[in-house]
């Protein structure tokens, strides 16, 4: 196929040739992949409802301001009932609990996303670290075991009782709650990876252990921690709503849904609507995150995939 008179010039195209047909190669190989994948996911019909229910928590957010009818501090008929007026009824104050729950929503969530972020970073860090290191493993993990002895609402309302209530100190209580089971998870991931047999060729030709670390082991772990993190969202929204609830979150008259329900546990025989609607909301947020980690990991685990 070459012409090898001139040697050097005969090696350096077939060297050439190699290397394109390999980059081709990957690329057709990567597009296959990313091809079975989008398949996998619009067959999986659990995946598709978690994704859709918190799609739509996440639109209902961003558009509070045009879905609401009435500001939120605006006072109107005491405890009126749900009607075409006031779509989830009043408040004790007069306040329209459809308006605060959709603005409540901006909150509950930008809490859960900032601990999800929060947790990403510092977990992933950690963990890879720790998987990594092996000097670092038995220090950092007893940290990480320490954390997890606590029960996790339990040590959340511990830090946010002690910081004060307000949504940065909420973010900081829950970040440190969930973080550790993040690094575990990472750091597990690691641990099989750094044994594979390209981490091994990498070392041996003397590529730094940093650079391993980042271009070779941490992109293989993102499968368990993408998983692990819409569970960390979940469980965030859930703990929020119950420091919020406790008096340990956001404080009124900042809208949450935790703080709504709490201001409606006084009139739940008179005003049920004040604590249902808020309920729902958290309820169906939480259950598009759960079936969305477990359509996430149905997919992406290897070994659940038929």
């Amino acid at each position: 196929m070459f012409d090898t008179s001139d040697e050097p010039l005969g090696d350096a195209l077939r060297l050439q040739h190699q290397t394109t047909s390999g980059a081709r190669s990957r690329l057709t190989l990567l597009h296959i992949t990313r091809s079975r994948l989008i398949r996998r996911f619009s067959r999986h019909r659990l995946f598709l409802t978690g994704l859709v229910l918190f799609c739509s928590m996440v639109l209902i957010a961003l558009f509070a301001g045009l879905l609401a009818r009435h500001p939120i501090e605006e006072k109107y008929a005491s405890l009126a009932t749900p009607s075409t007026q006031y779509f989830f009824g009043t408040d004790d104050f007069g306040r329209d609990v459809f308006s605060r729950v959709l603005f409540g929503a901006r909150i509950s969530l930008g809490i859960g996303f900032s601990v999800v972020l929060t947790c990403g970073i510092v977990g992933t860090a950690l963990g890879s670290v720790s998987g990594y290191f092996r000097k670092l493993d038995n220090l950092i993990m007893r940290i990480v075991d320490a954390l997890m002895a606590f029960p996790a609402v339990l040590l959340a309302l511990g830090i946010g009782a002690m910081l004060g209530p307000s949504e940065v100190n909420a973010i900081i209580a829950l970040a440190i709650v969930y973080t550790p089971g993040t690094a575990r998870i990472v750091r597990a991931s690691v641990l099989v990876i750094r044994e594979k047999l390209y981490v091994e060729g990498a070392t041996a030709f003397g590529a730094s252990p940093w650079r391993i670390l980042v271009r070779h082991v941490l992109p293989n772990s993102l499968a368990p921690l993408i998983v692990q993190l819409t569970f960390v969202f979940a469980y965030a929204i859930l703990a929020e709503a119950i420091l919020s609830f406790l008096g340990v979150g956001p404080p009124p008259p900042i809208p949450t849904w935790g703080n709504t329900i709490a201001e409606g546990r006084n009139y739940i025989t008179v005003a049920p609507w004040i604590a249902f609607y808020p309920g729902i909301f958290i309820a169906a947020t939480v259950l598009g995150l759960n079936l969305l980690g477990d359509g996430l990991r149905d997919v992406l685990d290897p070994r659940l995939v038929s």
